[in-house]
């Protein structure tokens, strides 16, 4: 029988809460999705589901959180996620934002990097917040569904049926003995080392840099901002990176990359942790300073994504789907923007309202995310970590060059995590208006988060508290009273529309002088369709298409 982590595991700053294992089901009916994994993606990924009204159960092998703080920056993207499934004035209230990332050579700064930030927006471009943090912020949303049913102490150990085109039935494993359990879809969020990719012969495609970095957590008091700190070939660690970030509760994490043929055992030998630390600390000018360690850990990076992440019944997310080096912060906030996308479009699969090419696009479209990261990520790694003597040479040149000439600096630029443009989805409308347009997002595009004349955000007034549905927004009264029919008639076949009109600075940004304009938002926030003339029929056809429904199939 399984048996779970049933200590809590040790944190200066940290207590780990340890969760009773879940009974048995009392039965054994079968349930619309369940999720394998509880870590953030999974957790966010359920509680969509919950905002959608899908009655949802999550696997959980262990009886607790993350061990250490793993993901600590979490993009402004990100946060927007958080705000639609409940968490964010929770994660805003712990974390520390930041905007400003600056490497060094030589003791000198030769780039500082200014994330965009003005009045019109709600979340800084980072906040850092330690992962396990997050983690139960996220559980304690989780226990308030009751559409959920986190299962702690059950693993996931067989895939007897994936499904095909009717249910999956999946064996669980628990001290109390196994069982088996059925859903409609399978969603794996069981992170790297995914057990669900193996069961279902699954192969990554990309990179595995043979580069390795120590995480090192250590609580120290430094004088420093909360800004990202990029140290190229330090005295200490010639030829290699060293970053350092605060968090929370004078908590500090060092990364600091390897010399080539040291083993994780060597590296993580409490006198090699120690003396490199030391060494960090006295470059920086803070040598001698007390600390003690938090949490410390190795990494490779890695740049592969599955080539398709549907998989009969099982659904594929965050590391499950793809590994991502942690250069500009992609793995976790490309992770969240796979669970928003998921839940909607999963969402809609199980109420019966969705066309067959709805979920197909899910993998369309995070697949070609996830690749357009790799290939980001990839320039990132190989100036981080040199793979070969050409690239090292390469690197060093530009590291020599930027002590004295500007025009080598943004070369340091990490390419941090965005919310990606589904530009080639084929939820979007190819009849719309897009081109007609001089501003505002375009097709497949997320919406901005702007300030509204209220002192609001426009997040708030599209998708608020209930997650899960379409907004035609207006501008106008002429086009409310031409859309709002039609808008109410989708509603009533049980698809989630509504209608919001909006004027002063949202106007201004998004419709110019098309007064008339109007866009239609996914779910997700991403625009599928805009017009400078809206009809009825247009935003019915355009419907169709965001619902995964070709031109020649009917609802």
């Amino acid at each position: 029988m399984h048996q779970p982590a049933s200590e809590p595991r040790r944190s200066i700053y940290h207590r780990y809460r340890v969760y009773p294992v879940a009974p048995h089901p009392a039965r054994a009916d079968t349930v619309p999705v369940m999720v394998v994994g509880a870590g953030p993606i999974g957790l966010v990924t359920a509680l969509g589901l919950a905002k959608a009204g899908v009655r949802c159960v999550v696997l959980e092998a262990e009886r607790q959180v993350c061990e250490g703080s793993r993901a600590i920056v979490f993009t402004r993207r990100t946060m927007e996620i958080l705000q639609q499934v409940g968490v964010a004035d929770e994660v805003l209230a712990r974390a520390l934002p930041w905007r400003f990332g600056n490497s060094y050579y030589r003791g000198q700064r030769v780039f500082r990097l200014e994330g965009p930030h003005d009045d019109d927006q709600r979340f800084f471009p980072m906040n850092n917040l330690q992962q396990q943090v997050l983690e139960e912020i996220l559980c304690d949303a989780v226990a308030r569904e009751p559409l959920l049913d986190l299962r702690w102490g059950h693993k996931l150990v067989a895939l007897p049926d994936a499904g095909g085109s009717g249910d999956a039935e999946v064996e669980v494993d628990t001290p109390d003995g196994p069982y088996r359990q059925r859903a409609g879809w399978v969603v794996a969020c069981d992170g790297a080392r995914s057990a669900l990719r193996t069961l279902c012969g699954a192969k990554m495609e990309g990179t595995a840099y043979e580069g390795r970095f120590v995480i090192a957590d250590i609580r120290i008091r430094l004088p420093l901002p909360t800004e990202r700190l990029a140290f190229f070939d330090p005295p200490w660690n010639p030829g290699n990176t060293v970053l350092m970030h605060r968090e929370p509760d004078d908590i500090w994490r060092i990364d600091y990359q390897l010399p080539a043929g040291e083993s994780p055992e060597q590296a993580l030998a409490p006198q090699a942790l120690r003396s490199r630390i030391d060494a960090q600390l006295a470059s920086i000018g803070h040598g001698g300073a007390p600390w003690e360690l938090d949490w410390c850990s190795v990494y490779s990076a890695r740049a592969m994504t599955l080539p398709d992440y549907l998989h009969r019944r099982v659904v594929f997310a965050g590391d499950a789907a793809h590994l991502l080096p942690i250069f500009g912060v992609r793995g976790a906030n490309t992770g969240f923007q796979d669970a928003q996308n998921l839940a909607w479009k999963l969402g809609l699969v199980v109420r019966g309202v969705a066309g067959p090419g709805l979920l197909a696009s899910y993998s369309h479209e995070r697949v070609a995310a996830a690749r357009e990261i790799v290939a980001e990520a990839g320039k990132s790694t190989r100036f981080m970590t040199p793979p070969s003597r050409g690239f090292r040479l390469l690197r060093d040149a530009v590291l020599s060059l930027a002590l004295t000439q500007p025009f080598v600096r943004p070369l340091f630029h990490w390419r941090t995590s965005r919310a990606h443009d589904h530009r080639d989805s084929p939820l979007n409308d190819p009849a719309d208006d897009d081109a007609l347009f001089g501003l505002g997002p375009g097709r497949g595009a997320p919406l901005p988060n702007l300030r509204l004349d209220d002192g609001s955000h426009l997040l708030d007034a599209t998708c608020g508290d209930a997650a899960g549905r379409f907004v035609v927004m207006v501008f106008d009264d002429v086009s409310a009273a031409a859309l709002q029919p039609a808008a109410d008639a989708w509603l009533g076949q049980g698809v989630p529309v509504v209608l919001r009109r909006f004027g002063g600075n949202a106007r201004q940004r998004l419709a110019g002088a098309h007064d008339r304009a109007a866009y239609l938002l996914r779910p997700d926030q991403h625009v599928c369709a805009r017009w400078v003339a809206p009809t009825p029929s247009r935003l019915d056809a355009a419907m169709r298409t965001a619902l995964g429904f070709t031109a020649t199939e009917a609802r």
